[in-house]
C-alpha cells in the first residue's frame, strides 16, 4: 500500500495542500480514474465470452467514450497548466517519474484502442483489419493501463471521495459531482442513440 502511495504523488510529497484549482482538477481527474475503472472491469469481464456478451462489449464501450474524452480533457488540462508555467500547477510539481513517462503511452494507447473499437462497431465484426488493430492495442493498453492503475489506485478511495463529503468539500464541489454524473449519463445516452444505428451488429 506503501507503494502504491508513493506512486501517485508528485515530487513536493502527499500532504501538502494544493492550491484550490489544483486540488479540484485532481479530485475531477480522480472520480473520472474511478468511474473509468468500474466500466472497464464491466467492459474486461465480457472478454472470456465475448462470442455471448458481445452486445454488451459493444454497449459498454459506447458508454465509456464520454467518460474516456473528459477524462482525458482534465488529464491534459492539468499538463497544459503546468507546461504553460502556471504558478499553482508549477508549485504542485509533475507528478511520480514512473507515471509521467508512463502517461503519454496510456493516452496514446487509449486513443488507439477506442478509435480501432469505434472503427470496429461502424464497419462490422468482420473487418479483419481493424479488429486486429482493436486487438493488438486492447494487449498493449492493458499492460500499460495494469502499472497506471496500480499507481493511481490509492488515491480513488482517498482522493475520489472527498467532494462527496461534507468535511472535504472545497469550491466547486457540486459541479464537480454533477460532471461526473452527467459524464455517465452521456455515456448511457451515446450507447442508447449510437447502437439502434449500427445494423453491422443485427441487434440480437
Amino acid at each position: 500500500m506503501i507503494a502504491l502511495r508513493r506512486l501517485d504523488t508528485d515530487r513536493h510529497g502527499e500532504d501538502r495542500e494544493d492550491a484550490p484549482e489544483v486540488e479540484g482538477n485532481r479530485r475531477l481527474t480522480t472520480m473520472l480514474g474511478g468511474l473509468l475503472l468500474l466500466l472497464l472491469a464491466i467492459e474486461g469481464g465480457t472478454i472470456p465470452d465475448l462470442g455471448q456478451l458481445e452486445v454488451v462489449h459493444v454497449v459498454v464501450g459506447l458508454v465509456l467514450i464520454p467518460v474516456v474524452l473528459l477524462k482525458l480533457g482534465t488529464t491534459f488540462y492539468r499538463f497544459a497548466r503546468y507546461y504553460t508555467y502556471q504558478p499553482a500547477y508549477r508549485r504542485a510539481g509533475p507528478p511520480h517519474p514512473v507515471m509521467r513517462l508512463l502517461g503519454p503511452l496510456v493516452v496514446l494507447l487509449t486513443v488507439l484502442l477506442f478509435a480501432s473499437g469505434v472503427a470496429l462497431v461502424i464497419a462490422g465484426r468482420n473487418a479483419n483489419t481493424v479488429y486486429a488493430v482493436h486487438k493488438a492495442s486492447f494487449i498493449l493498453w492493458f499492460g500499460a493501463m495494469t502499472i497506471h492503475v496500480v499507481g493511481h489506485l490509492w488515491s480513488i478511495p482517498t482522493v475520489g471521495i472527498r467532494d462527496w463529503t461534507a468535511r472535504d468539500r472545497i469550491s466547486g464541489s457540486g459541479l464537480r459531482r454533477l460532471v461526473v454524473v452527467a459524464a455517465a449519463v452521456a455515456g448511457v445516452a451515446v450507447a442508447a442513440i449510437v447502437y439502434p444505428l449500427l445494423p453491422a451488429w443485427g441487434h440480437g
